[in-house]
């Protein structure tokens, strides 16, 4: 029961909800139905729904049916009313249209009239308008063109300013025409061409005055002012301006100051042969200075393109690299002739650069590095000279045959005797030929030194002292080398090393002469302090000491060659009663080689002598005492005591004067006492007086003694042999035998005692 009511109750509400749902649909947008219809899917009484919607429908079809009829009669009249109007409208358009074609057919003459004036009115407006237009753009044409000629014909700074007015003041007139954006835009491209050829102007100016350079140089080193007017600097103040009105002017400074150094170091490269030749040189001076000329026209011409800073950088990197490529190149040159020239030159390089306000007294200072070198290269001419005149010289005194030739020698060396110039002619100076060119060479080699001095503004100490200490080197340098090659030659003869003596005793002399020529030349006199003095003397003096003892040495060697003729038969009993034919033919030659040493100082000659004498005795005792000599007999003592008697008679008849009675002999004094202890058998003297100050045999030495009394000794021995094969000695030669051991016995025993 219950349950029937629920279901009845459910039933009322879920119709109650559909009767909402469709009053809902008929009154609500059909856009917003869709949440109405979902909610009765949703549910379960879709199927009623349904139904109940189905009743709706029905009933208001049949209101619609309803209302029809009610209307249906005042439809069907409006519709009879509509027809009859129809054909009245029919009526009525046919006579509009009729009336229209006969109105077209009457105005169509007007009609095109009306349009012909239309279309002259519309021309007659454009063309008012198209004058109006062109009178705003023919000026900017016009400019436009003058634009284009004035770049044709390069004029580009006015062609500059003309693009300023045409795009300051005419384009923004005309601004909405088509070409006048093409100008716009065209105008930086414009600028950039204007830059561009300038800048290409400026290049090929770059490259002109990089070729022409040295015509600069060489025109400005020729008469200085006036070189820069060679050059048009217009392509440089035209792209200046230029490039200041775009307000480019650092891009431009910039740039030209980059290329300018690249062009600097370009310059400042020397040739690899610049050394060889003078016009190297020259060339390489007349580049810098071009580059130079160039830079300070255009320090002084324009306002900042380059300024003093710049100027002075460039010239710092010049003066070093130049310096340098002087120092390497210079030192190749050996031609002092050629360095002459090249500091010449640099001294007018130096001066044309300091007529421009270019410091350079770094150039000076260099060319006294240069001073030294071409120092180095006058010594190596003058030691080729010096060479030739000692290798020609025939080392004989200078004959003259007349006054005229007697006052050209002392017209070239100063010379003065007194007895020489009384003497009548031909008479000879005391000197050889290359004294005289000698002395001329050492001054040439002065006056070569003194050119190098000029224009380098040198004090006048200054220039003495460099003169004084260069002829100095060629004096204890390259002199004093000559003359010691010449007495070290070894085909050198006596003769012509006693004329070196009297040679150099007379170039000492005039030493005193070359520095009072210096003191001419260079009015500074010699007591000036700090003033440098010749060694003159000095070179002189050394190279008479070597000829001096090659003089010594030179007669030693002739002795020995006589000696090695000395053919001593040691075992002979018979005597020739005269002098040995090598010593006989040895003393000549001395007597004759010291009748040439009259000319010779005193002591020289009697030094030679002296030092022969000596010579010839300590070799003569070496003969007699030579180990291969084992045995000798008193007959070939007898014989070697007739040479040792020529040698001292030789003495005693002064070859040299100058000798003090028998001082001469004293060089064959060992020689004497051995031969008379030996000669005279005078052992007794020599042993009971060995030691005493005053003794016989004061000069014999007790090894000396033994060594040459056992050679006779063992000859003795060996003829006692031979001669008494089978017989006993006999008594005298046994008792001589017996003295001789004793003898021996006590030699060996001073020998021993005195540790000799």
């Amino acid at each position: 029961m219950e349950r029937g009511k629920m279901a009845e109750a459910e039933s009322l509400e879920s119709a109650a909800e559909h009767e909402r749902i469709l009053r809902e649909i008929e009154s609500t947008d059909t856009a917003c139905i869709g949440p109405t219809l979902r909610s009765v899917y949703d549910g379960e009484e879709h199927g009623r729904f349904m139904e109940k919607l189905e009743t709706r429908i029905r009933n208001h079809d049949r209101e619609i049916e309803k209302m029809c009829n009610f209307h249906y009669q005042g439809f069907v009249d409006s519709i009879t009313e509509l027809l009859k109007v129809r054909g009245e409208a029919q009526k009525l358009k046919n006579q509009v249209t009729d009336t229209n074609r006969k109105l077209q057919q009457e105005g169509k003459e007007l009609v095109i009239a009306m349009e012909e004036l239309k279309q002259c009115r519309l021309q007659q407006r454009n063309i008012s308008a198209t004058v109006d237009k062109l009178m705003l753009c023919l000026p900017v044409l016009e400019m436009y063109s003058k634009l284009r000629d004035q770049m044709k014909t390069k004029r580009h700074y006015p062609a500059l300013k003309t693009l300023e007015h045409l795009e300051h003041t005419y384009l923004p007139q005309v601004s909405h025409y088509r070409f006048c954006k093409v100008m716009v835009d065209n105008i930086p491209k414009l600028r950039e061409e204007i830059k561009d050829v300038s800048m290409s102007d400026l290049k090929d100016f770059l490259e002109s005055i990089r070729k022409h350079s040295d015509k600069i140089g060489e025109t400005a080193m020729k008469q200085v002012p006036g070189a820069q007017d060679l050059v048009d600097f217009s392509p440089v103040y035209r792209c200046l301006h230029i490039y200041s009105v775009l307000g480019a002017r650092e891009t431009f400074e910039n740039y030209y100051r980059k290329q300018r150094r690249k062009q600097a170091r370009l310059v400042l490269q020397p040739p690899s042969n610049m050394h060889e030749t003078l016009d190297g040189y020259r060339k390489y001076f007349n580049q810098i200075v071009g580059f130079f000329v160039v830079e300070d026209h255009i320090l002084h011409t324009t306002q900042g393109l380059v300024n003093r800073a710049y100027i002075d950088e460039l010239w710092e990197m010049a003066l070093s690299k130049t310096i340098a490529a002087l120092r390497t190149h210079s030192s190749y040159c050996s031609d002092p002739n050629l360095v002459l020239d090249l500091k010449n030159l640099i001294v007018l390089f130096a001066d044309t650069l300091q007529v421009y306000g270019f410091p350079v007294n770094q150039l000076f200072d260099m060319l006294l590095e240069i001073r030294d070198q071409y120092s180095e290269t006058l010594l190596k001419k003058w030691a080729g000279i010096f060479r030739n005149i000692l290798d020609s010289d025939n080392y004989s005194p200078i004959p003259v045959t007349s006054e005229d030739m007697y006052k050209k020698v002392v017209g070239q060396f100063p010379f003065q005797d007194t007895e020489l110039e009384k003497q009548p002619f031909p008479k000879k100076f005391p000197f050889s030929e290359f004294v005289p060119k000698v002395y001329n060479q050492i001054k040439e080699f002065i006056y070569a030194c003194l050119k190098f001095s000029e224009d380098l503004h040198l004090s006048s100490t200054e220039v003495d002292d460099m003169i004084r200490k260069s002829t100095n080197l060629l004096l204890t340098r390259t002199l004093s080398n000559s003359l010691q090659n010449v007495i070290k030659r070894k085909n050198i003869g006596l003769t012509e090393l006693v004329q070196i003596i009297i040679n150099t005793t007379h170039l000492e002399k005039s030493c005193k002469y070359l520095e009072e020529f210096i003191t001419n030349i260079t009015n500074v006199l010699p007591e000036t302090v700090h003033t440098t003095k010749l060694y003159g003397t000095t070179t002189f003096k050394d190279a008479r000491h070597a000829a001096e003892e090659e003089i010594y040495t030179n007669l030693n060697q002739k002795i020995d060659q006589f000696l090695q003729l000395a053919d001593y038969d040691w075992m002979t009993g018979d005597l020739d009663n005269k002098a040995s034919d090598y010593l006989i033919d040895l003393i000549a030659f001395l007597r004759s080689t010291f009748a040439v040493f009259t000319h010779l100082p005193g002591k020289v000659a009697q030094t030679a002598c002296m030092s022969a004498c000596k010579h010839l005795a300590t070799s003569l005792m070496q003969l007699l005492l030579e180990a291969e000599v084992r045995q000798l007999t008193l007959g070939a003592l007898q014989q070697f005591n007739l040479d040792v008697r020529e040698c001292e008679q030789f003495a005693r008849s002064g070859p040299v004067p100058g000798f003090q009675e028998d001082t001469l002999q004293l060089a064959f004094i060992d020689l004497r006492q051995l031969l008379d202890l030996f000669i005279q058998w005078d052992w007794s003297t020599y042993l009971a007086d060995y030691g005493q100050p005053n003794c016989k045999y004061l000069r014999v030495n007790p090894v000396t003694a033994l060594t040459l009394l056992e050679k006779i000794s063992r000859e003795m021995k060996d003829a006692s042999r031979k001669n008494n094969m089978f017989a006993q000695f006999r008594k005298n030669e046994r008792d001589k035998q017996k003295l001789i051991d004793t003898v021996a016995k006590q030699l060996r025993g001073l020998i021993s005692s005195h540790h000799l």
